[in-house]
C-alpha cells in the first residue's frame, strides 16, 4: 500500500478541482481538507485492489453534501428585502459560474466524469442512479455550458 502522503500527492489537484467544481471556490478548500481527513482515517482499511480515485470522489461528494446542507441551514444575510424576486442574468463569462449554475445533478455527473475522469457507473454508484442518467445529465450539463461558455473561435 502506498503512503497516505503519496495518495494525498497524486490525487490531491483532482479532488480540488471536483470540490471546487461542485460547490464553488469558497468552500473547496474546507471539503477538501474533510475528504483528506476522513480518508486518512479509513485509509489503512481501504482493500489493496480498491480504485482509490473513485473512493477519494466518494468521500468528497460526501463532505460536498455535508457542505451543502449547512448551507442550507445558514441564514442569508439580505439588506433591503425586494417587492419581487429580482433576476440575476448577469453573466460573469466565468466557467466556475457557469458550473455553479448548473443543476446539482448535471454539476456533479461533470464534475465527476470530466474533472475526476470516473467512468460513468462510479458515477453512478456514488450518487445513487444509474450510469445512462449520469451518462444524460453529464451531456445536458456539458450543452448548458457550451452554450452558456462557448468556446473562443468556436462556430454555432
Amino acid at each position: 500500500m502506498k503512503p497516505f502522503e503519496q495518495i494525498v500527492a497524486e490525487h490531491g489537484p483532482m479532488v480540488l478541482r471536483v470540490c471546487r467544481a461542485v460547490l464553488g471556490p469558497a468552500d473547496a478548500e474546507d471539503a477538501w481538507s474533510e475528504t483528506f481527513l476522513a480518508a486518512l482515517k479509513a485509509y489503512p482499511e481501504l482493500p489493496a485492489d480498491a480504485n482509490v480515485q473513485a473512493w477519494l470522489v466518494t468521500i468528497a461528494h460526501r463532505k460536498a453534501i455535508d457542505v451543502t446542507r449547512a448551507q442550507a441551514r445558514r441564514p442569508l444575510p439580505v439588506g433591503d428585502i425586494p417587492d419581487r424576486p429580482g433576476r440575476t442574468d448577469t453573466w460573469s463569462g466565468d466557467l466556475w459560474d457557469a458550473l455553479a449554475r448548473l443543476p446539482d445533478k448535471q454539476r456533479t455527473a461533470v464534475a465527476y466524469h470530466y474533472l475526476a475522469g470516473l467512468p460513468y457507473r462510479e458515477i453512478a454508484e456514488i450518487t445513487g442512479g444509474t450510469a445512462d442518467a449520469a451518462r444524460r445529465a453529464a451531456a445536458d450539463g456539458v450543452k448548458t455550458l457550451r452554450a452558456t461558455y462557448p468556446l473562443e473561435g468556436a462556430h454555432s
